[in-house]
């Protein structure tokens, strides 16, 4: 098995702010928009971070989208994002 096969190539597709500790949350899914990942990080570590328009993801680490709306959502931020920017490129 190559390293394609056991990763799944994620876009960054959403990210907020929210609460007193003003959490950021970075959701990352596939181009189909079915899967994400999400990860919760702090401004001090926001800015020690490099963060990336696409992350290569284990898939048992995604969890399963189960809205249809989102769904949709996701994959058409997931196509722009694939569009505009490099996997690698700052965000």
């Amino acid at each position: 098995m190559t390293d394609d096969e056991e990763t799944v190539q994620c876009w960054l597709v959403e990210r907020s702010s929210y609460g007193d500790e003003r959490m950021v949350t970075l959701i990352y899914a596939p181009p189909a928009g079915d899967r994400h990942l999400t990860k919760q990080l702090s401004p001090n570590l926001l800015r020690r971070k490099r963060i990336t328009a696409a992350t290569d993801v284990e898939p048992e680490r995604l969890e399963p989208v189960n809205d249809a709306e989102t769904r949709e959502r996701y994959a058409s931020e997931a196509q722009r994002m694939a569009e505009r920017h490099d996997p690698d490129a700052e965000v």
